[in-house]
């Protein structure tokens, strides 16, 4: 008895670490008007943004355009050919990261906590965050190394040991550590867990079965390295997001009447709240802030710094070319993604059920105001919006449930590569096969396992990455800021 009071302290304080750093709160009350961590990321975002002249806004048109350059026309500007992947399938990669359950449950959650308003906060906070991303993917090509195998590699490690000088190497360390942990915590355990899940519900197989079916797959894909799972992303990524995107497209025009309303919620909400019972007159705006920021930061990982792992192998010597590819993840993920699944579940017009104060359950025209919450909420939206049957389920869900399949899939491969070369660097490349291993095995285990705790874990494991990644961002803003006006070698290298 006395070990279970232990462990369920022990779950206390750590779920109070995690409601400190993303949300403020202490013992479910609220200690501080921001979290810390949105304060950390908005502030280093605003400095980036402000100091780069707004210069991921302004450079986001010749940015798309840059996706349709052909490789001679790169290389004819002075592009080089090291690295091991090609800038698209380096972006691609860096998006199968991102693109997962936040955009499709995260966004349902960021509504249910903070009303429609927190979709206006996660457009802020990315559009901010694509100033974080530009930095991230400028600074991983400036100073990545080269293997004793002669491959490429890099990330906010190496631009803190290489950038920051030999001091700042517990930095580092700290960052891979935290990397490691939020690998096997958020990139791995709960995504197998939701994909299990979703596998089981389609096929009725138990949930260890579909988890061994995940991890043969995701083996079958990154025992081949960083060159494998570039070629998987970069044709199963955009063709997922075309194809969610037509879908979210689609579900919008038949209900087009309601789209006008949705906007006009969202901006009234993030400035009045819907999700706010009482309190002083900005308590709805504060709510809608911390959950448009935690969710949208959750989803697009701009200041975390994982992308910058995959930016880093590149196939380009011009830092500020990968840095622009860099943000477009960021915008592509929280502009384009998560805006689509927001307005879907403010428009679409379905009877979902909610429960009153009096426990009298009545009908709802839209599913955001209603009792579900996560996937379930985004589920229900697009079942409503094709309902036509298909294997016994309506086609829209099954879409869904699809998309949330391959969304997953994708992003076990590439934080598969953040925990190895987390991993390479603190132990050695030699750790390389055997990490891959323990990771397809934590792919099992993830999917029947209860996960609450490891939510908590992962939120703090998250903060840990993006704290020496957001000081070494700080640190190296002038270099930043040098890397986009073209100086393709700005800063001083602290070579070992």
């Amino acid at each position: 008895m006395e070990e279970t009071g232990a462990l369920a302290g022990f779950y206390a304080q750590v779920t109070n670490v995690s409601d400190f750093i993303w949300g403020g709160a202490w013992n479910g009350q609220a200690v501080l008007p921001f979290p810390p961590m949105v304060v950390a990321l908005l502030g280093v975002g605003l400095w980036m943004m402000i100091g780069l002249r707004f210069y991921p806004i302004t450079h986001l048109a010749s940015a798309f355009v840059g996706l349709f350059k052909s490789e001679k026309e790169a290389d004819a500007e002075g592009d080089g050919k090291a690295g091991e992947i090609s800038p698209f399938a380096a972006l691609s990669t860096a998006l199968s990261g991102q693109v997962g359950t936040g955009n499709l449950a995260g966004v349902a959650t960021a509504i249910s906590l903070g009303g429609p308003g927190a979709l206006f906060w996660m457009w802020i906070t990315a559009l901010i965050g694509m100033a974080l991303a530009f930095a991230e993917g400028a600074l991983a090509i400036r100073f990545r190394e080269r293997g004793e195998d002669g491959s490429y590699h890099g990330g906010p490690m190496t631009y803190i040991r290489r950038g920051l000088g030999k001091k700042w190497g517990w930095l580092a360390v700290l960052f891979c550590i935290g990397t490691l942990f939020s690998s096997v915590t958020t990139g791995n355990m709960i995504q197998a867990n939701s994909v299990a899940d979703s596998i089981s519900g389609l096929t009725g197989m138990p949930e260890w079965a579909a988890g061994l079916i995940v991890a043969a797959a995701v083996f079958a894909v990154i025992i081949g390295g960083i060159k494998s799972i570039g070629a998987i992303a970069e044709k199963v990524v955009p063709a997922m997001a075309l194809a969610y995107i037509s879908m979210a497209v689609i579900a919008l025009a038949l209900n087009f009447s309601d789209l006008p309303g949705a906007f006009a919620t969202i901006f009234e909400s993030a400035f009045n709240g819907h999700a706010a019972a009482g309190g002083f007159l900005g308590a709805g705006m504060i709510i809608a802030i911390r959950a448009g920021v935690a969710r949208g930061l959750f989803s697009n990982e701009a200041g975390q710094g994982s992308t910058a792992i995959a930016h880093a192998v590149a196939q380009t010597n011009d830092p500020a070319r990968q840095g622009r590819f860099a943000m477009m993840g960021t915008f592509i993920d929280t502009i384009i993604i998560c805006t689509a699944t927001g307005l879907v579940l403010l428009t679409v017009h379905g009877a979902f059920p909610h429960t009153g104060p009096d426990g009298v359950e009545t009908l709802q025209r839209h599913v955001w105001t209603s009792d579900l919450n996560g996937f379930a909420m985004t589920e229900a939206a697009y079942a409503a919006a094709f309902p036509m049957p298909v294997f016994g389920f309506p086609i829209g869900s099954l879409v869904a449930s699809v998309a949330l399949i391959l969304f997953v899939f994708t992003t076990l491969l590439t934080w598969s590569y953040y925990g190895e070369r987390a991993t390479t660097f603190l132990f050695g490349e030699k750790f390389a096969l055997p990490f891959r291993l323990v990771w397809v095995l934590m792919i099992f285990v993830g999917s029947f396992q209860e996960i609450t705790f490891v939510w908590r874990l992962g939120d703090i494991s998250n903060a840990t990455m993006a704290l020496p990644n957001l000081l070494a961002l700080a640190m190296l803003s002038t270099v930043v800021f040098a890397l986009a006006k073209g100086d393709r070698r700005a800063g001083k290298d602290h070579d070992d």
